[in-house]
């Protein structure tokens, strides 16, 4: 390797910021979502003026024991710092998600998921003009149809 190739300074992006409260871990469950190897990861558009790029992290015990799903996050962890800065859309959260493949995925082939997962998420958010959520049904609906029609407690 070259001098300039070791020293080359990382794209300086817009800040980077952990997820830490359930609220917006649900909020980013409802947004725009792919699956790329090794990893599942979700998208969601803030809508605020903020620049603020935020990451979230999780496994469940599909993926294995503490130890396991630990590993998996700290690798995601690790992809994320590296390929967010590059290819993260400021103003935006994403959710990544540990699956059964992530700990023992080589390492190349699982920062090519995440890169790959990051430019298809947001090609999809461009070619649906910043929408975050799937496009209704046809038929005509009112604003409150779709929050009664998937209330959990109504039997009917």
């Amino acid at each position: 390797m070259t001098d300039s190739q070791v020293s080359a300074p990382v794209k300086a992006g817009p800040a980077i910021e952990r997820l830490k409260v359930r609220a917006d871990f649900l909020r980013a469950a409802k947004a725009p979502s792919l699956s790329r190897g090794a990893v599942f990861m979700q998208l969601r558009p803030r809508g605020d003026e903020n620049a603020l790029i935020r990451v979230g992290f999780t496994a469940s015990k599909k993926v294995g024991g503490s130890v396991e799903r630990n590993r998996a996050k700290r690798r995601l962890r690790e992809a994320a710092r590296l390929l967010l800065p590059l290819h993260g859309r400021p103003g935006c959260d994403y959710v990544f998600i540990a699956r059964g493949g992530t700990r023992s995925r080589p390492w190349g082939r699982l920062l090519d998921d995440v890169k790959s997962a990051l430019v298809s998420l947001a090609a999809e958010i461009d070619r649906g003009g910043k929408r975050t959520a799937p496009p209704a049904p046809a038929a005509p609906a009112s604003p409150h149809s779709h929050a009664l029609a998937s209330d959990p407690s109504d039997p009917g």
